[in-house]
């Protein structure tokens, strides 16, 4: 498959309303997830970009200062740098005020140093941080954007948050058959209980009457809301005229290597690319023997990408004299 100008990766996603950016580090994936959203914004078409990359590098190239919160660069453009950390503590204090409805107050001192001990538990931050981006996916429609762009950490982080919301929702149900086992028990309990009062009154209060059958319901309607949600996002990644995965590579050997495996991955999970981009190339036309040789070596490695993907439309990016920074100088690298 030839290279397309690069201006047909603007017109393929124009309809796309989720767009997920992934890629090896170093490739350049902010970079194009600020352009394809400065060029979308330009037009006039409301967009929302979210950094997952702990890199925090997004606010670099857009030159303006980001946090966990919204920031709005322009009328028709805002920005979020998601921090895991702010995202982990606000996830768990969550669940504590949740825990804390139904739970014995002389536990909570042990159920906290439980809960401080798990924010740094494998996968703590990968699954507060899905489900934030699962907040934000769900929510964008309703926010009015008509376009929202991920800058995702590199691909193998990018590849467990898109599976993430089947195993998140796999887990949730668990949790909820668990709890409808222990109202089972406590329905039973509260039975027994009460035909043991009327034999007698100065017997021990059943430890497992339902005297907060209430709040085991509240946390039981957060684990459903909690599953309504996974199950949006995964809808959502799912389908094709919602959602495309654009992977950024460069013409390199470790980052073709890299992009197989990802797009392996990716189709196991039914989870089609949408499109690859190839950044920093060099033109032929460029002189100097050392960049002459560095293009002849690229044009080369191009052959084998086109012939390894050849089922995807494949978007070059040449090398740039300078740093490309600012909504108008990313909205221009696309216009050409």
């Amino acid at each position: 498959m030839a290279l397309h100008p690069l201006h047909g990766l603007v017109e393929q996603l124009e309809t796309q309303p989720i767009i997920f950016i992934g890629g090896k580090g170093g490739v350049g994936k902010t970079t194009t997830a600020a352009a394809l959203a400065s060029y979308y914004a330009s037009q006039q078409q409301k967009t929302l970009i979210v950094s997952t990359d702990p890199a925090h590098s997004l606010g670099d190239v857009l030159n303006v200062r980001l946090n966990n919160e919204k920031t709005v660069i322009s009328p028709y453009l805002d920005a979020i740098e998601l921090n895991p950390d702010v995202i982990v503590d606000e996830h768990f204090a969550q669940v504590e005020r949740t825990i804390k409805a139904y739970a014995n107050p002389d536990m909570m001192p042990k159920i906290r140093e439980h809960l401080k001990l798990s924010k740094s538990a494998p996968g703590a931050q990968e699954a507060a941080m899905l489900e934030s981006m699962c907040h934000h996916l769900v929510e964008a429609a309703d926010a009015g954007y008509e376009h929202i762009i991920f800058d995702t950490a590199p691909t193998g982080h990018t590849l467990r948050l898109l599976v993430l919301p089947e195993m998140m929702g796999a887990w949730t149900d668990g949790l909820l058959a668990q709890q409808r086992r222990q109202a089972k028990l406590r329905s039973v309990a509260t039975h027994l209980d009460s035909h043991n009062q009327k034999n007698d009154k100065n017997d021990v209060a059943n430890p497992f009457a339902a005297k907060k059958s209430d709040r085991w319901e509240q946390a039981v309607s957060v684990l459903e809301r909690r599953k309504q949600l996974f199950r949006q996002a995964g809808l959502l990644l799912h389908d094709r005229t919602q959602t495309a995965i654009v992977l950024v590579m460069t013409a390199d050997v470790l980052p073709l290597a890299e992009t197989k495996r990802a797009i392996e991955q990716l189709e196991d999970s039914k989870l089609m690319p949408a499109a690859i981009v190839i950044n920093q190339l060099i033109s032929t036309t460029q002189l100097d023997d050392f960049w002459r040789r560095r293009a002849e070596r690229q044009q080369h490695l191009l052959q084998d990408i086109e012939q390894n993907f050849t089922k995807y439309p494949l978007y070059p990016i040449y090398l740039q004299q300078t740093d490309v920074r600012g909504t108008d100088a990313l909205s221009v690298l696309l216009s050409a």
